[in-house]
């Protein structure tokens, strides 16, 4: 649902037409990009030439809509693969081209599956880092304000200040001042054009860098875990994330604790999680959920996994992280979260409308269809995440450190630019 327009810009001749892209902020959680959300694959296909592009980006929106690509890690590794082969292949005559052609491929792989909330940070991510290394290899100039501000003068103003209304074009005809900084403008385009291509392997080098970035996010969080636990400590933990048992395990290589892991019912992943520890040689107890106030008076720390991190420094897990992050609370433990920093989104606010992102299960699990006159008179959900407040939560550890809550908001800002939290 659109909300208002925020920016716009234009787009030169690659399109074919002079038009206007109009950036509207919308419900989705990855209000990514422009007006032209709605791009279809003819539009895209106007933009990207090589065909063997179009058909990976056709096969990853066909595997993301039919959910046989989810989760945050597997979601974004696929992204941004996919948009290094954009970058490998691309033709353009101008940095805007190029930044036009991702997004195109960001809209519709965000269409395909807006509750994974990666994808469309790995989109911001790429277009944030291909802009930056442009304007590191041409000295810091942005042709595309450069060119819109010489447009920009020569065509809202007439010689004597006044506004171009389109009675005074028909008087007056083009301005003589106006005729004169056309050349200035076309040399300044080619000159544009000619540093575009010649900074390509520089771009394709900035998306390599996310790739390999991606391939070490366990250890880079992992290498903090010594930092966090100590010995003889009892830590609790929900569900299943990857993410978590790597930073467990990387703590057990010189000390010994104990996890205690609540098997999140109806998924039961914490059984995955507490066969996967104990195999490893960590004392682990799996309980169900129901015991977690219980047991919480005797937990040092509460360790969890995410699903997105947003701007506010508020948590998406795992359905029960929310039940737990309160009885922590009410205990006075220590609540980390372990997040690589991919998933941190330029969102503000989490709700089940507002979102558009809120994911659910098979309510079959919650209550079985054997359960009579029940089921028809009830109606049954199975929400797969929680939003646990930034109140709730004690330190953030990433790839690249450890941040409060509070502190979110500044990275959000520095890796996606001012344009995606309009």
């Amino acid at each position: 649902m659109v909300g208002c327009i925020s920016s716009a810009r234009p787009v030169k001749e690659h399109l074919g037409v002079n038009v206007t892209l109009h950036y509207i902020l919308t419900r989705s959680p990855n209000k990514l990009l422009p007006f032209r959300s709605f791009i279809s694959a003819t539009t895209m296909a106007e933009l990207i030439r090589d065909k063997g592009t179009l058909r990976n980006v056709e096969s990853l929106v066909a595997r993301l809509r039919r959910r046989q690509v989810t989760g945050a890690h597997d979601t974004a590794v696929e992204t941004v693969l996919l948009l290094r082969q954009v970058v490998s292949t691309a033709r353009f005559s101008s940095i805007d081209q190029l930044l036009d052609m991702i997004r195109s491929v960001g809209v519709r792989l965000v269409a395909a599956q807006p509750k994974e909330i990666a994808v469309g940070n790995m989109v911001r991510r790429v277009i944030h880092q291909v802009r930056e290394e442009y304007l590191a290899n041409t000295g810091g100039a942005d042709p595309s304000q450069r060119t819109a501000g010489i447009t920009r003068t020569n065509t809202m103003s007439t010689p004597d200040g006044s506004a171009l209304s389109l009675a005074n074009f028909v008087l007056l005809g083009r301005p003589r001042a106006t005729a004169r900084p056309t050349r200035e403008v076309e040399t300044s385009i080619g000159d544009v054009d000619r540093r575009s291509m010649a900074t390509k392997p520089a771009l394709i080098d900035a998306v390599k860098e996310i790739v390999d970035e991606m391939e070490g996010v366990f250890e880079g969080i992992a290498k903090n875990a010594k930092n966090h636990i100590h010995a003889d400590e009892i830590v609790l933990t929900i569900g299943y994330s990857r993410t978590v048992e790597e930073f467990l395990k990387a703590a057990a290589h010189d000390k010994k604790f104990t996890v205690i892991v609540a098997e999140t019912a109806p998924s039961y992943t914490g059984q995955q999680l507490a066969d996967s520890l104990s195999q490893h040689g960590i004392s682990t107890f799996l309980v169900p959920d129901s015991a977690i106030f219980a047991m919480m008076s005797r937990v040092t720390k509460l360790i969890l996994g995410a699903h997105a991190v947003l701007a506010d420094g508020g948590l998406v897990a795992q359905s029960g992280a929310l039940a737990a992050a309160i009885a922590a609370r009410a205990h006075a433990t220590s609540v980390i979260v372990c997040a690589a920093q991919y998933k941190f989104a330029p969102l503000w606010s989490w709700s089940v409308e507002g979102a558009g992102a809120a994911d659910y299960g098979d309510p079959g699990l919650v209550m079985g269809y054997d359960e009579g006159e029940l089921v028809g008179s009830v109606e049954v959900v199975n929400p797969k995440y929680d939003y646990v407040k930034p109140e709730f939560l004690d330190v953030i550890v990433t790839n690249y450190g450890d941040h409060p809550p509070s502190y979110v908001y500044k990275l959000v800002k520095e890796m996606y630019e001012d344009e995606i939290l309009e």
